[in-house]
């Protein structure tokens, strides 16, 4: 039951037999189905997700009303809202949805904190993971700024293959921050191609 999350955190640091058993008995297993609402703005996220099964999105409401994507988390992705309410202990400002069916091993900070003390090594594990998070967030920034629409698209593709297959087009283009009839274009300009 826990060999892919065991395997997803043990791809930065060797865990004992031992440290891997405190780890399972402190997450806990949850099946939420899909369209379901894990969290509003607002609201204080008290969890961090691994993704067993399923899709799920991130995303805020920005001034004009618009939902913009941050995050698609598919099997074996981590997810949260830690910048505010798990770190800052401020509301959240995103919404977190499932898309699909999906199943999860989860963690409350406390049952986290209660990991690190009884198995520190996890704490090197989660630095990594975290560091790993703000490479991929400032590489997005990054190309969201310097890349044409065509550019970003075909890297969503080259990162997230299975994603197009799974949502909505316009959720795409969200995360893309263009619009969906301008996914459209590049769609078809690509098709042709």
């Amino acid at each position: 039951m826990y060999s892919q999350i065991n395997e997803s955190i043990s791809r930065y640091v060797s865990f004992s037999k031992e440290e891997l058993d405190i780890f399972n008995s402190l997450v806990e297993y949850k099946k939420v189905p899909k369209k379901t609402m894990m969290l509003h703005e607002g609201e204080m996220c008290n969890f961090e997700a691994f993704v067993i099964k399923g899709c799920v999105r991130k995303y805020y409401i920005d001034t004009n009303g618009f939902e913009v994507i941050l995050q698609f988390a598919i099997e074996n992705a981590w997810l949260s809202d830690i910048s505010f309410s798990i770190y800052e202990t401020r509301p959240s400002q995103v919404y977190i949805e499932t898309l699909e069916d999906c199943e999860f091993f989860t963690f409350t900070p406390e049952s986290k904190e209660a990991l690190f003390e009884k198995a520190p090594r996890f704490e090197r594990a989660y630095r990594i993971l975290m560091q790993r998070n703000l490479a991929v967030t400032q590489n997005r920034l990054f190309h969201n700024i310097s890349q044409t629409a065509t550019e970003k698209y075909l890297e969503f593709l080259e990162s997230y293959p299975t994603i197009p297959q799974r949502v909505a087009q316009h959720y795409i283009a969200s995360y893309l921050g263009i619009s969906a009839e301008f996914l459209s274009k590049v769609r078809t300009k690509l098709a042709k191609q």
